[in-house]
């Protein structure tokens, strides 16, 4: 961790690494001064070149602190002939970009930096990393069971309180509900909600609610793992797809293992893709499952093919469509964007869908 007046000292000692600029602290003006409401003023030189600075200083690097940094730079009353500026631990790409188009200029301590005068000098500097990984969330929360947070904004993008997500998220998990598995705690939810936040994901001004929708969808993409898989089972079902289905949905309520098809065999609910006759589908333990099965295991034109798993993301939000399970949108667009371009190009249409039904709920 760093605090703001320890990077304000490297700015003193001329500790920053920005070549070919030369970063230095001054004096602000004075009609500023006996008011003051900017954190730094700062002289930046460029060969003959000079420019004075007003900054916003923030300690942490997290989405939701750098537009807080820009947004009040931006709305601030800059003294005639100063410019505003941003002052962080580390600037990633798309913040440079965001800086560009705000035509607010940006450095950090790691060596980047975009720093420009209308008219006079223009100076980037990129590909500094980032030495302070404390600016980031410290959990992933897009990856395993916290992802179960977001994929519930993905389900109904708005909520009153850390409780009712709490809620929801259980009730929509059927290995907690009919498996016995742990449901996810309150501290878990609380967590996760607080990284959201800080990526600008969702807000908590009024009632909890999902921001941006693409974004979410990009990062839970971005951090998939596939499902732990102990066994797939491979069999030939003596009869049509019709009664396949209901032996399976009979035999999960008597058995009272749930099931779910997987995403790639559940993509023609939310897109129009042609897939293979086989249906795939998890299931937590395929022997107890399989007791009494009408048919034989076979290599050979499989009707079935039964996938052993107790990773409780394939199974979230998972939907009930003409009396049987089938993945939800979200599992069947990260399914698809692992697999090759056709697939992700599928997964484009998928991805419609969940935008067009946040955007629905939200109205």
């Amino acid at each position: 961790m760093i605090t703001e007046q320890q990077m304000l000292e490297n700015l003193k000692k001329n500790k920053l690494a920005l070549e070919p600029l030369q970063v230095s602290l001054t004096e602000g003006p004075s009609e500023v001064e006996k008011n003051r409401r900017f954190d730094a003023f700062v002289e930046v030189a460029w060969g003959e070149q000079k420019a004075k600075f007003v900054v916003e200083c923030k300690a942490l690097s997290t989405p939701k602190l750098f537009q807080g940094a820009l947004n009040q730079i931006k709305t601030s009353n800059i003294p005639q002939g100063w410019y505003p500026l941003v002052f962080v631990p580390f600037l990633n790409q798309d913040q440079i970009t965001e800086l560009r188009k705000e035509g607010v200029s940006g450095i950090d301590l790691c060596g980047n930096c975009i720093v420009s005068i209308p008219g006079r000098f223009s100076v980037l500097r990129t590909g500094g990393i980032n030495r302070f990984t404390s600016s980031a969330p410290i959990k992933n929360i897009y990856r395993k069971n916290s992802s179960m947070v977001g994929r519930a904004f993905l389900a109904r993008p708005q909520y009153n309180s850390v409780g009712d997500i709490l809620s929801e998220i259980n009730q929509r998990n059927p290995l907690v509900k009919g498996y016995g598995k742990n449901p996810i705690t309150f501290a878990t939810v609380s967590k996760a909600l607080k990284a959201l936040e800080e990526d600008l994901i969702v807000d908590r001004q009024t009632n909890i609610r999902l921001l941006q929708t693409e974004k979410l969808l990009e990062k839970l993409a971005a951090n998939y793992e596939p499902p732990k898989i102990k066994e797939k089972v491979l069999l030939k079902f003596d009869g049509g797809d019709q009664e396949l289905r209901q032996w399976l949905f009979d035999r999960s309520k008597s058995s009272g293992l749930p099931i779910t098809t997987t995403g790639l065999s559940s993509v023609n609910l939310y897109a129009v893709m042609q897939r293979g006759e086989t249906l795939s589908v998890y299931c937590p333990r395929t022997d107890e499952f399989l007791e009494k099965f009408p048919g034989v295991k076979t290599d050979k034109f499989p009707d079935l093919e039964l996938v052993e798993t107790e990773d409780e993301l394939v199974y979230f939000d998972s939907r009930m469509v003409s009396d049987f399970w089938w993945a939800s949108p979200v599992q069947t667009y990260l399914e698809l964007m692992k697999g090759d371009k056709r697939d992700q190009e599928t997964a484009e249409q998928v991805k419609t869908v969940i935008l067009n039904d946040s955007q629905r709920k939200l109205i």
